[in-house]
């Protein structure tokens, strides 16, 4: 009875309200951010739109860590990819005006991936070399004054709810810009909607926000050694059963 009544709340409450609220936060984004910039009307609505969107699946948010940022300061932030949540769970809590590197795929959804480009988010093209640099000349465009950059290195959502390789791109921007970078260690999303599913699974999730990591000073050769730092710090506050 119970997974009856929550098919019957997932796909006649929430799937209404939820493509309703987007395409609001949508037009809104499209509407205004041209208009007023992408700092304020890129990331308000968006957050907003993320935080409703786990409330309505009754799932939950703890954050711990914030205490570790300064709003005025500009950061990298790595993160472990483990569904769809994610986005929902660091746009809605992380309480850091944001932008994404996203797929480029992402920009085909309908009102969604316009929006999205209003925002100011990045889309990375790895058609070839150049198409690459480009998106990442792009990204750092958008770092600047307190707005922070958003990178998923394993460049994927998980299979089975564990870490899979961390690749470069991040900590090169990181790299080049002298940027602090931040490891956030994300928990839940992975049981909330799994990769390959549509089906809905009210669970906690928790953010937990690492304190930064200095990249002035670094040479380029100490990239492999932060790389596996910072996977280290995600994957050592990740719940047992995604070890």
């Amino acid at each position: 009875m119970k997974r009856f009544l929550f098919f019957f709340y997932q796909w006649v409450i929430f799937v209404p309200l939820f493509l309703l609220l987007t395409l609001t936060t949508a037009l809104l984004v499209m509407t205004m951010a041209p208009l007023f910039g992408d700092r304020f009307w890129g990331y308000y609505p968006p957050k907003w739109w993320s935080r409703f969107t786990c409330w309505l699946a009754l799932s939950f948010v703890k954050t711990s860590g914030r205490e570790n940022l300064n709003p005025k300061q500009s950061y990298i932030f790595v993160a472990n990819h483990q569904g769809a949540f994610d986005i929902f769970v660091t746009y809605g809590f992380l309480n850091q005006n944001i932008k994404w590197m996203q797929k480029q795929s992402l920009r085909k959804i309908p009102f969604v991936g316009f929006a999205s480009e209003k925002a100011g988010h990045v889309f990375v093209d790895k058609t070839n070399s150049a198409t690459r640099a480009a998106s990442i000349r792009k990204a750092k465009e958008q770092i600047a004054n307190g707005v922070s950059m958003v990178i998923f290195p394993e460049g994927a959502r998980t299979h089975n709810g564990q870490m899979g390789n961390f690749k470069r791109g991040a900590y090169h921007i990181a790299f080049d810009m002298k940027l602090p970078i931040v490891p956030l260690t994300i928990n839940g999303p992975f049981d909330v909607l799994k990769r390959g599913t549509l089906q809905l699974n009210p669970s906690k999730m928790e953010l937990i926000i690492h304190e930064p990591i200095p990249t002035a000073g670094l040479e380029e050769s100490d990239i492999p050694e932060l790389i596996v730092r910072t996977r280290t710090i995600i994957h050592d506050a990740l719940w047992e059963k995604y070890k």
